[in-house]
C-alpha cells in the first residue's frame, strides 16, 4: 500500500554521522539534511554532536508541556530571537514574559479585525487581480516561479487586509527576493555556529541579512509614513487597531519603529508562511491529477461557474483536506527552537541549562509511531472520520498553546480560497520536477525556485 501512495521529495533519513557528513557536503545550510534516521521513529532524540546540547523533542505530552511553558524556562530559543530581531524587533513574535504579555494585551484588539467574513472580499479581490498575470502566462507561455507567484500573491493579500490597500508587484517582488537573502545568509542557521556555538552568545549577523532586513522594514515603513502624517484621517483596519493600541498602564502607544516591528509580524506570518505551503501545495499537485481531478470535482459542485464566495470555501472538504495535508507535510515553520534557562528535566531525560530544546513539526509530523504512512501524500487524512489531525497533539502546524498562531483560521480560508480559485482554471507544470528538494532554514522552502508553465485548464 505505501509503495503505491506519492512521496514527495524530502530528505532521505539517514545515521547522525553520515546526516551531518551530508550537510556539510551540501554546503547550503539545510537543516533538514541533518535530522537523523531516529527522529523519525522515536519520541525523544538526542543529537549528540553539538557543544550545546540539543535534544529534539516528538512526544506530544513533552511537547505541550515545553510549549505551554508554565514555569517560563522554556523561551524562545537565543539564536532564533537573535536572527530575527533585525526583521521583527523585539516584537510579540520574539519576546517572552512581561514584554509578550503586554504587547500581546496592547494588540489583542487589532486580532478582532481580523474576522474573516469581512476580510474575504479583500483576499478575493487579490486572487481575481492576479489571475489576470497568470491568465498572460498562460497566452505567453513564458514559465513563471511559483514560489515567486505565490508570494507575490499572498503579500497581496496580506497588504489589502492590514492595511486596506493592494501591494504594487515590484514591493512585492523584492519583499520575495529580500527575504529569500535573510533566509540564505541568518547565522542562527549556519551549522558550523549551530554545533560548536555556546549558549546565550551574541550572534553578530552578516551584512547582507541586515541590509535585507532594511529593505523589508523600509517597506512596510514606507506603506505606514502616510497613515502617520498629522493629518491622516484614521482607517478602521488592523494597521489603524495597532496604532491606536495603548498600554494600559503607562497609557502609550506604540512608537514608529515598535509599530514596524508588530506590523512585520502580521507581513512574516500572513505573508511568507502562507506562500511557503501554498507553493509546495501546487508542486505536490502537479504531480498527482487525479486528486486534481477530484478538487475540481468537488470545487464545480459547491462553486459552480461564479466567483468562490466565503459559505463556498467552508463547504470545500477536499480543499481544506489538500491544504492541511500540506501543512503536515511541510509545515512552514520546520523547527520550533526553545533553550532551557535553568537544569530541568523531560520525560525523565536530564536537560542542562542553555540546551537547545527544539520541537519539529517536520519531525512530528513525519513520525513513524504517531502517523499512518508519515512521508507520504494522503489528504483522505483528514477527511471525515479518518482525520487524525488533532489526536494527541500531533499536528503543530499553528502551534500550541498561549502562542497559538491567531491567524489560523484566517490562513485557512484564505488558502482555501486561492486553491480552489486556481485549481479549478489553471494546470501549473513544473519544468524540473525531479529537481525539486525542500531545505529548512527559518521556513520551508524550496532550494531552487520552482519554474513552471501556466496552462488553462482543458
Amino acid at each position: 500500500m505505501t509503495d503505491s501512495l506519492y512521496r514527495p521529495p524530502a530528505p532521505v533519513p539517514m545515521s547522525p554521522l553520515r546526516s551531518l557528513l551530508r550537510v556539510m557536503r551540501e554546503g547550503d545550510g539545510n537543516l533538514l539534511s541533518l535530522v537523523p534516521k531516529a527522529a523519525y521513529r522515536e519520541r525523544i532524540t538526542p543529537l549528540g554532536y553539538s557543544r550545546r546540547s540539543i535534544v529534539l523533542i516528538n512526544d506530544p505530552q513533552c511537547i505541550r508541556d515545553v510549549m505551554t511553558d508554565p514555569l517560563e524556562i522554556f523561551p524562545k530559543n537565543d539564536l532564533f530571537v537573535g536572527a530575527l530581531e533585525p526583521l521583527v524587533g523585539d516584537s510579540i513574535f520574539v519576546s517572552s514574559g512581561e514584554t509578550w504579555r503586554r504587547q500581546r494585551r496592547m494588540i489583542d484588539p487589532a486580532f478582532s479585525h481580523m474576522r474573516i467574513n469581512l476580510a474575504f472580499p479583500a483576499m478575493a479581490g487579490a486572487v481575481a487581480e492576479y489571475q489576470e498575470t497568470l491568465d498572460q502566462h498562460a497566452a505567453s507561455g513564458e514559465p513563471l516561479s511559483l514560489d515567486v507567484a505565490m508570494s507575490q500573491l499572498t503579500a497581496d493579500v496580506i497588504c489589502r487586509t492590514i492595511f486596506s490597500q493592494s501591494l504594487e508587484s515590484e514591493r512585492a517582488k523584492d519583499v520575495f527576493k529580500a527575504f529569500t537573502a535573510f533566509e540564505r545568509a541568518v547565522a542562527s542557521v549556519e551549522i558550523r555556529r549551530l554545533i560548536f556555538g555556546k549558549a546565550f552568545d551574541h550572534v553578530d549577523q552578516p551584512r547582507q541579512v541586515l541590509d535585507a532586513c532594511e529593505r523589508i522594514r523600509g517597506h512596510i515603513g514606507e506603506m505606514l509614513a502616510p497613515r502617520l502624517a498629522p493629518d491622516a484621517e484614521p482607517i478602521d483596519d488592523i494597521v489603524g487597531a495597532v496604532m491606536a493600541a495603548r498600554d494600559e498602564e503607562s497609557g502609550k502607544g506604540f512608537t514608529r519603529e515598535e509599530l514596524i516591528d508588530q506590523i512585520g509580524v502580521f507581513f512574516l506570518a500572513g505573508h511568507e508562511t502562507t506562500a511557503s505551503v501554498l507553493t509546495w501545495t501546487f508542486f505536490m499537485l502537479s504531480q498527482q491529477p487525479d486528486t486534481v481531478a477530484r478538487l475540481r470535482e468537488e470545487v464545480d459542485e459547491v462553486v459552480g461557474d461564479g466567483p468562490v464566495r466565503f459559505e463556498h470555501v467552508k463547504k470545500l472538504a477536499l480543499v481544506r483536506s489538500v491544504f492541511r495535508e500540506a501543512l503536515r507535510l511541510y509545515p512552514p515553520i520546520t523547527f520550533i527552537p526553545r533553550v532551557a534557562t535553568e537544569s530541568t528535566t523531560i520525560a525523565g531525560r536530564r536537560i542542562k541549562r542553555g540546551a537547545m530544546v527544539m520541537i519539529s513539526p517536520w519531525t512530528t509530523h513525519r513520525n513513524a509511531l504517531l502517523w499512518d504512512n508519515p512521508d507520504r501524500f494522503v489528504p483522505d487524512r483528514f477527511l471525515g472520520g479518518s482525520e487524525q489531525a488533532e489526536k494527541d497533539n500531533t499536528f503543530l502546524a499553528f502551534g500550541l498553546g498561549p502562542r497559538v498562531c491567531i491567524g489560523a483560521a484566517f490562513a485557512t480560508i484564505e488558502s482555501g480560497l486561492i486553491l480552489a480559485s486556481l485549481v479549478r482554471r489553471y494546470d501549473f507544470e513544473p519544468e524540473n520536477p525531479a529537481e525539486v528538494r525542500p531545505v529548512a532554514r527559518l521556513t520551508t522552502r524550496p532550494a531552487k525556485e520552482i519554474a513552471c508553465r501556466v496552462r488553462l485548464r482543458a
